[in-house]
């Protein structure tokens, strides 16, 4: 008489995932690892044997959040394994939540899956199914047809008012073959859009003096103008260019070169470039490259080689010693720099930055009142250059499609080339057909503007 063996359920886990995308891919990583040893996901707190809480420990402000995720973690499961940014800061976590049952630093994966294995161990192997499931990929956290592509951890600046490199190391780059092996099989599995994430993406390599590596038979360094070039050569299995978005890129000389790809159609036209400010005095106690004039030199060559380049940014206000003619300065910089997306945000200190001991705090009051000045200027600049857009066709990248309303119509929620997800504008678009999914790339008519987004329908 043959006996059936019951396998045991595999244990479940559950993610809290803070902070910036580069987190967000770090959480991707260690899903994918503990599923590798044979764990499954839980979409609540109530189904997961233990809670993971990846935090964020870049401001005051996220340490806080971060502190209030452990606690909602801890109060609705009672089982958590902290990790992240935030986990250097071990003492205060334990200090605040003595439950928790583990801390790991950023980008500890090897010591996220053995506390989990710890606290949490395996009901069963990874080789449990005979036959790989369609789904055993990657595990992404992000929508199938976009991703992001981190190549590299850390950072070799000391800017004043960030602590990133004692959180996260200096610049450590990834092999140019496995970001492109990662990159390929991105897009061979359904992704559309390369999010391109760094600390510092025009530093790639810097660490490696450019180590050159074999990728399909030729050489090719670990640099952003080469690896830029290999993004543009990739398709979809549907023969289509995917979008390849660059962020966090530092105005270095050899950016210039990448534009052409993007005049070309090879990288899709958009620099997330970050400015922080344009006084050369603000610049000079941030600890950054104050060449303001020369920016907006190169801005203008820029928009002649590509004229539809997207340039974002984000500008801080109220850094200590910032003067009204300094804050003046930065808006008559941005009325001349016209740039299409830009974020501001009020100076926070962050405990171990270097600008805490700087003279001539700005009162927060001031800062509120800046922070005001600055959106207005920027929002009427981007509201002018949207406006401009009516009436002209672009194309768009779907992100949500709607259920038919009364009267049938069918509408989505898309972006353009200009708008990177979670951070820029959106397209709204109206009757759309009933085979439209997300993912899909669509040429629109845009019918209408406002200070942020766009309105339009199939062309």
């Amino acid at each position: 008489m043959n006996t059936a063996t019951t396998l045991p359920e595999a244990k479940k886990i559950g993610m809290v995932s803070l902070g910036c995308p580069k987190a967000l891919v770090d959480s991707e990583r260690i899903l994918t690892r503990l599923r590798a040893d044979g764990y499954a996901m839980s979409p609540d707190y109530a189904g997961a044997d233990v809670v993971l809480v990846n935090t964020c420990g870049f401001l005051d402000s996220a340490k806080e959040e971060s502190l209030q995720a452990i606690g909602e973690a801890i109060a609705e499961n009672g089982r958590v394994i902290v990790t992240g940014c935030m986990g250097e800061e071990a003492d205060a976590i334990r200090a605040a939540h003595p439950q928790v049952l583990a801390v790991t630093g950023a980008h500890q994966y090897e010591q996220v899956v053995e506390a989990v294995h710890t606290h949490a161990p395996p009901s069963q192997g990874p080789f449990v199914d005979l036959i790989p499931q369609p789904s055993d990929t990657d595990i992404k956290l992000t929508p199938r047809h976009y991703s992001y592509l981190k190549i590299s951890e850390g950072c070799n600046h000391s800017c004043a008012f960030c602590i990133i490199p004692d959180l996260r190391g200096k610049l450590a780059s990834r092999r140019i073959d496995a970001v492109l092996r990662e990159a390929e099989k991105l897009v061979a599995a359904g992704t559309k859009e390369l999010l391109v994430i760094s600390q510092d993406t025009s530093a790639y390599g810097v660490d490696t003096r450019h180590e050159p590596r074999d990728w399909k038979g030729r050489e090719v360094r670990a640099h952003m103008t080469d690896m830029a070039r290999e993004l543009g050569q990739l398709r979809t299995p549907e023969g289509e260019t995917p979008w390849t978005r660059l962020h966090y890129v530092y105005p270095y000389p050899h950016v210039d070169a990448v534009i052409p790809l993007m005049a070309e159609g090879l990288l899709t036209p958009y620099l997330d470039i970050p400015f922080q400010h344009a006084s050369p005095k603000v610049l000079k106690a941030m600890k950054r490259p104050a060449n303001e004039a020369k920016v907006l030199e190169r801005l203008k060559s820029w928009r002649e080689i590509c004229p539809e380049i997207a340039i974002r940014s984000s500008f801080v206000v109220g850094f200590p010693g910032e003067t009204e003619d300094d804050f003046r300065y930065l808006l008559d910089w941005l009325e001349e720099a016209q740039l299409d997306r830009v974020g501001a945000f009020r100076f926070e200190p962050v405990e171990g930055a270097q600008a805490n001991a700087l003279p001539d705090h700005v009162p927060e009051e001031i800062k509120e009142e800046r922070f005001a000045r600055v959106m207005e200027v920027t929002e009427r600049i981007s509201a002018a250059k949207l406006k401009a857009k009516v009436g002209k066709v672009i194309q768009v990248i779907v992100d949500e499609v709607g259920e038919p309303d009364e009267d049938g119509d069918i509408g989505a929620t898309a972006r353009s080339q200009a708008d990177a997800p979670e951070i820029d504008g959106a397209v709204y678009l109206r009757n759309v057909a009933t085979t439209l999914k997300a993912g899909d790339f669509v040429d629109v008519t845009v019918e209408d503007a406002d200070a942020h987004d766009l309105f339009g329908v199939p062309a």
